[in-house]
């Protein structure tokens, strides 16, 4: 039985673990044919490893547009297109107002909101009409959240993103969508809490917030990504998809 994505061309930013991991083990169980890519070449290599087969590994910073070129570049000598792209590599660190220094708001705005946009942007040669490109935003785009200023003011960025691309594209039927997870168990979600010094205390007071009661799984939102990658949501663009426990409904 062919997969809901046979004979796709996709690319996932910061593929290399957690979501992007998770997402681009699906896109090759479903039958595409992808691209990752991530700022480490060793966790990259793995990570290619893990996937195993259809899958190639390009090193970059989404950051550093000399990077995206690169990428592109790789990808049309060896594929010729991308029909699905998933701008998924963000980065996140705490900072309460007061103590936001200015390497803090460019790091993550350069990663989260530049580095995304030119993601898109640098792509759009290569995909073809028709083609779906799913940003990955957050439920902190829509509530607030101690200490998160800087990172849920990118997320609300990405999420415009969505409404408004869509009209620059739609002469060419190209749809875009974001995906926002809730507290979600990746070694992101760790290292926040290690590198804020906080522990395990982060996953416990997120846990409080989810209606469903637990932390979601990359897998899960994986699969979120699938539907809107494949023609199951062919008339859906726009649109934000909350994959959260009901976390940002309540």
């Amino acid at each position: 039985m062919s997969g809901k994505l046979e004979g796709k061309v996709a690319v996932i930013t910061g593929g290399n673990s957690g979501i992007g991991l998770a997402t681009a083990k699906q896109f090759v169980a479903q039958g595409a044919y992808i691209f990752i890519t991530g700022r480490r070449q060793a966790e990259l290599d793995a990570a290619v490893k893990k996937i195993g087969e259809n899958v190639a590994g390009v090193q970059g910073d989404v950051a550093k547009l000399a990077d995206l070129d690169r990428l592109y570049a790789t990808v049309k000598a060896k594929k010729g297109r991308i029909d699905i792209l998933f701008a998924n590599a963000g980065i996140g660190e705490l900072a309460p107002l007061g103590a936001i220094t200015e390497e803090h708001f460019d790091k993550t705005f350069n990663t989260n909101v530049k580095g995304l946009l030119f993601t898109v942007q640098k792509a759009l040669p290569l995909l073809p009409d028709a083609a779906s490109i799913i940003l990955n935003a957050s439920i902190v785009a829509s509530t607030g959240n101690p200490a998160f200023s800087v990172y849920s003011a990118t997320k609300a960025a990405v999420r415009s993103f969505a409404r408004t691309w869509i009209l620059d594209l739609k002469e060419r039927k190209i749809r875009v969508n974001a995906i926002s997870p809730g507290p979600i168990n990746t070694p992101g979600l760790d290292g926040l809490g290690q590198t804020a010094g906080v522990g395990d205390q982060l996953k416990e007071s997120l846990l409080a917030s989810v209606p469903m009661g637990r932390i979601g799984t990359p897998h899960e939102i994986a699969k979120a990504v699938v539907f809107l990658a494949s023609d199951d949501s062919s008339f859906v663009t726009g649109t934000e998809l909350f994959v959260d426990g009901g976390a940002a409904q309540i």
